[in-house]
């Protein structure tokens, strides 16, 4: 069975532990993807805007599964956008700030939103995946379409953080947990395995014609629901566990291996 489809996750998957990737060695195999028909998807849970920043060449004709699936673009053209209820977005925003000590991104259509105060360091960390950050006096004052909200903690303190979250969104939005000290809460249905899935239902391509890659728990249902999915060397334990396949790290071009392996016909392919 031929791939038609290959999804990357980015950080800790595509990307090395600098936020680089071999660019002459996947444009090669982009260039030779195009020619076969085969399509390239960007399947993160970081901003469309920070994501296409990355293929500056080739942002317009490749697919985009951005903010865990909330923001679904085909060469430049929006597919989707997920969207909560404002009562929900209030009810969010409180129960966040009731929690000292942690400081989040509200995750919109048009840009991402942190409160005034946040801290600098904060600030630093999330420019780097939010290239549309704007600050406001109050969370309630944002004037957009949300769809996810981001938190930046320690690793140790997101399984309590998770649980509780769990047990005070009575369902309104699904904690995942995306590597790297962070952790999304998206709209339940809406990650990136539904965000691929749009896509491929307008491609008219089975799931058996996929190869996905990931790292995280945000990863696991792409990589459930493909026949070829791949966990990084690198990935959690969750994720190995739902691959059928484990590939070399992210920071030995795990990825682009695969790539060039679907390009030869080489086995599984």
């Amino acid at each position: 069975m031929s791939v038609k489809v290959i999804a990357v996750d980015m950080d800790g998957t595509f990307l090395d532990n600098n936020s680089e990737y071999d660019r002459v060695h996947f444009q090669k195999q982009y260039n030779e993807l195009k020619k076969r028909g085969i399509r390239f998807v960007v399947a993160s849970g970081n901003q469309y805007y920070q994501l296409a920043s990355f293929f500056p060449d080739i942002c317009d004709e490749i697919s985009f599964v951005a903010e865990n699936g909330a923001f679904v673009l085909e060469s430049g053209e929006k597919i989707f956008n997920g969207g909560l209820g404002a009562e929900s977005v209030k009810k969010i925003n409180a129960i966040l700030e009731n929690y000292g000590g942690i400081d989040f991104v509200v995750c919109g259509l048009r840009s991402a939103w942190v409160k005034k105060g946040a801290s600098e360091a904060f600030l630093q960390i999330m420019r780097k995946y939010y290239y549309r950050l704007e600050i406001v006096d109050d969370y309630d004052e944002i004037d957009d379409v949300i769809f996810k909200y981001a938190l930046s903690l320690d690793d140790e303190a997101i399984p309590e953080l998770f649980r509780s979250l769990v047990a005070q969104l009575g369902g309104i939005m699904t904690p995942v947990t995306s590597g790297h000290g962070f952790m999304d809460l998206i709209i339940p249905g809406t990650h990136k395995a539904s965000g691929i899935q749009r896509l491929l239902n307008k491609w008219n391509v089975r799931h058996d014609e996929v190869a996905a890659f990931g790292d995280s728990g945000n990863d696991i249902e792409m990589l459930a629901m493909t026949k070829y999915s791949f966990a990084m060397e690198n990935a959690t334990d969750a994720v190995k566990n739902v691959s059928e396949y484990i590939t070399l790290p992210n920071t030995q071009n795990g990825v682009l291996k695969i790539i060039d392996d679907i390009l030869d016909g080489n086995e599984p392919f």
